[in-house]
């Protein structure tokens, strides 16, 4: 029987990577809706070949013309972002994957939770912005968040089988992005397209520079300790530039379980899409006879800031973290733009944690206003 599935952002690079998924494995599962912020002709080509029931483009203003090759092959066409949410509550998936980028992605969420739909969570600023009520919310409902993250999705392959009382550290590996040999005083000269050169991954271009900043460490640790139920204390972040070693845990008895394999976001995928069946896959496998080295050190908190300001957010809680990756996704936008340098950006987030009302125990609203001010912010010093 095929499993009924929504893919959130899927002309993005998880998304395409979850179709590829869906390809292979064509008997197993039925896509029910597409949704793309305004790649039009890839949302058409998507559509053509998968046929979900509806599809939903999040910006307005696209021209009607270009909706109607959706109509005439009976595809139903919705836009504007708050149609993701409002049409979750009513699609037939049973998985939602959640590939959006950026705060968008958090209402999607808790609205395939509230409906007692599974969710692929890629999403990480989802459980960053409003890790408790997301977790609270899968908890009352009975869903599970399965982790697409290649990092958390290690971390929830090494705790199969595990209890959690026994775990005494969960580490987090990074690759360090493309300047972790770069002097930190060149950093200011840094250009949108060496920032996108990442060394191993191809990602989309917020979360390839989040890579280059660490911020996407940073924003890793928030997750995990939402997903895991850990203390910040026990949750370790360390260089690994291989790429090779995922994640890890640490257990009681000194024991360590690591999880392997090549960068292919497809793998994390495909572990999501079928749990908590493992399925065979062509994927290309790990030669250990070509590896030379594996290597590990710890994070240059002072070069890249943005880490540091991360767990700095978690240790505040409250709206912290919302106004961390509003400020953080505010510039790094103004980044791509070439409106200001790479460095200026952890200076930006720094800047709006530190004139941030605090909030303790937040409720939606409150979450979604300290995203807006903290965006606002950034903007204003620019």
């Amino acid at each position: 029987m095929q499993k009924k599935i929504a893919i959130l952002g899927s002309t993005g690079s998880i998304g395409r990577n979850t179709l590829q998924v869906i390809r292979k494995n064509p008997e197993a599962f039925e896509v029910t809706c597409l949704t793309a912020r305004r790649n039009v002709e890839q949302l058409l080509e998507q559509a053509r070949e998968f046929r979900p029931a509806r599809v939903i483009l999040t910006e307005k203003d696209v021209g009607s013309d270009r909706l109607r090759a959706f109509e005439e092959m009976g595809t139903e066409v919705l836009t504007g972002d708050d149609m993701l949410a409002a049409c979750l509550r009513s699609d037939p998936a049973e998985l939602v994957v959640n590939a959006l980028v950026g705060a968008v992605g958090l209402l999607p969420t808790l609205a395939a939770i509230q409906t007692g739909k599974q969710m692929a969570l890629a999403n990480k600023e989802t459980l960053v912005m409003a890790g408790e009520i997301v977790t609270r919310e899968a908890r009352e409902h009975g869903v599970r968040l399965l982790p697409v993250d290649s990092e958390h999705s290690a971390v929830f392959q090494c705790l199969m089988g595990e209890s959690a009382q026994t775990v005494e550290k969960i580490i987090l590996t990074g690759s360090g992005g493309p300047f972790l040999r770069r002097e930190k005083k060149t950093l200011s000269d840094v250009t949108v397209q060496e920032a996108l050169a990442h060394p191993n991954w191809r990602m989309g271009p917020k979360i390839t520079i989040d890579s280059a900043t660490l911020m996407n460490k940073g924003l890793e640790v928030i997750e995990a300790f939402y997903l895991f139920g850990v203390p910040l204390e026990k949750i370790q972040v360390v260089i690994h530039p291989e790429s090779i070693i995922h994640s890890m845990v640490v257990f009681v008895d000194g024991s360590v379980k690591a999880q392997l394999g090549v960068p292919d976001m497809r793998l994390p995928i495909q572990y999501a899409l079928f749990f908590p069946e493992r399925r065979l896959s062509d994927f290309e496998r790990l030669d250990f006879a070509r590896l030379q080295s594996l290597t590990f050190f710890e994070p240059d908190l002072d070069k890249f800031p943005c880490l540091g300001l991360a767990l700095e957010a978690l240790k505040s809680g409250g709206t912290a973290p919302a106004v961390l990756n509003g400020a953080n996704e505010a510039a790094v936008h103004l980044f791509l733009s070439e409106k200001i340098p790479f460095t200026r950006i952890p200076q930006l987030i720094e800047a709006a944690l530190e004139k941030h009302s605090q909030k303790s125990n937040p409720g939606i609203d409150d979450i979604l206003q300290a995203d807006r001010w903290s965006r606002e912010f950034v903007h204003r010093q620019v």
